[in-house]
């Protein structure tokens, strides 16, 4: 969804301190747990769903609006009693009967119908819960959770998510969290997830498809997969290093934050793999047998830290995500016998130098927050560190950086602050070149 013109809200009004989509996210609350219970039909993609969001007011409300679009509401209730709403470009507009005090917890229940559809958006095409050709997957990055659930769409609003899923037998299903029961009835199962470290609403998907489930590692982190029957082999072929990877990441970035990780590669081809928190999601397409996208494979499990357990404040500070995860690449093609990271950053660096000098990575723009040049720009900017500061004190820090942010909202400013702590010298030049001057630094040597 693109951006739109913010105004002066009035108290309790819609809100949100992202510059860059100030239509999504709410102010005056805070969500401390979602618990959703979905029913989907497959065929007729039809989805009904009752939505229990806890939070806790931080302004006295007398009104407070949630992101959801596309749906017809059944009942809308606060604290146990019947709320007074309206809906409008894509916002649930809620008046309770009392207001909420400031600092009070509250809990709204919000019953709703329809067939799902993703949000269109000019700049990154259709986001959200979409139709697989038989069976359906959450892809949300950046605006695409209201798609299927009501929710304070902002990255830093993160909660705990318990998510049930009633569909037909048929189909497996895969949601963004830990299976805690699978209860079968006479044609349908349900699924029920939990979700308990903090969670960004963008960072929730549910998969629905016809899959086998595999076990790639039972420890040290339990590894899963879901794929069609069909792709099985060449998923064997592609994904049989993902262990390593896993153990090569620890190494690089500490422990890894999440108590599973699981793969689900769809029967349908996906333009680009989907991260979500404890989980990724690939396309038919990006197997093929000979390890050709092990990059991607590496890319998306790095998100586990950088993204997911680190999560940006702001949509301005994705550099966050997608540099470290690019640079894990560069990691791992070293680790693994590839080209090493000196390779790698001359090769880059030389491509993003034969390219126009209009763009900071540090604040790159709505309409660049997927551009190439905030990946690879994103990697050189920590190579170029790594050179300055040495591997020792660099390795520190990313751990010290995972650690110390874990299941927390992190900024630019969180990263350069304790980049200086550890090279025990002020950066602020480095970081002002490389992040938010338009020209391209020259690799140290």
């Amino acid at each position: 969804m693109s951006a739109a013109k913010s105004t002066q809200p009035a108290p309790g009004a819609d809100t949100s301190p992202d510059s860059y989509l100030p239509a999504h996210g709410n102010g005056g609350y805070r969500v401390t747990r979602y618990t959703l219970d979905l029913d989907y039909k497959v065929g007729p993609n039809r989805l009904a769903g009752h939505a229990v969001i806890e939070g806790v007011a931080t302004q006295p409300l007398s009104r407070f609006s949630l992101d959801l679009t596309g749906f017809r509401i059944g009942r809308v209730q606060v604290n146990g009693q019947a709320a007074k709403y309206t809906q409008r470009a894509g916002k649930l507009h809620v008046k309770p009967q009392r207001s909420l005090p400031s600092g009070s917890a509250f809990m709204a229940e919000i019953r709703y119908t329809g067939n799902p559809r993703p949000i269109t958006s000019p700049d990154w095409g259709d986001i959200g819960w979409d139709e697989l050709t038989d069976g359906a997957l959450v892809a949300s990055q950046p605006v695409g959770a209201p798609s299927w659930f009501p929710c304070n769409d902002h990255p830093s609003d993160k909660a705990a998510y318990r998510i049930s899923v009633t569909t037909s037998s048929a189909y497996t299903v895969l949601v963004t969290g830990n299976l805690l029961a699978k209860r079968q009835g006479a044609s349908t199962t349900t699924w029920v997830f939990e979700r308990p470290e903090p969670t960004a609403s963008y960072l929730m998907g549910v998969h629905i498809g016809r899959y086998e489930q595999l076990v790639l590692a039972a420890e040290p982190v339990p590894q899963l997969a879901a794929v069609p029957a069909r792709l099985r082999r060449l998923f064997d072929r592609d994904f049989r290093r993902q262990p390593d990877m896993m153990d090569a990441l620890e190494g690089f970035f500490g422990p890894y934050p999440f108590s599973e990780y699981v793969v689900v590669v769809t029967d349908d081809e996906l333009d680009e793999p989907i991260e979500a928190q404890g989980l990724s999601v690939f396309g038919a397409n990006l197997l093929d047998g000979r390890g050709t996208h092990e990059r991607l494979i590496v890319h998306e499990l790095a998100h586990q830290w950088f993204g997911n357990s680190l999560t940006v404040a702001e949509w301005k500070h994705i550099w966050l995500n997608e540099g470290f995860a690019t640079y894990a690449e560069w990691l791992w093609s070293a680790e693994s016998g590839g080209l090493g990271e000196d390779a790698h950053a001359r090769r880059w660096h030389a491509v993003l130098a034969a390219r126009p000098a209009d763009l900071r990575i540090g604040d790159p723009g709505v309409a660049n927050l997927f551009d190439e040049r905030v990946y690879k720009r994103g990697a050189l900017t920590l190579h170029a560190l790594r050179k300055l500061l040495g591997d020792t004190v660099f390795f520190a820090l990313l751990k010290d950086w995972a650690s110390r942010y874990r299941h927390a909202t992190v900024t630019t400013a969180d990263f350069t602050a304790l980049a200086e702590e550890h090279a025990g010298r002020p950066l602020a030049e480095f970081f002002h070149d490389w992040l938010f001057s338009p020209e391209l630094p020259a690799l140290p040597g």
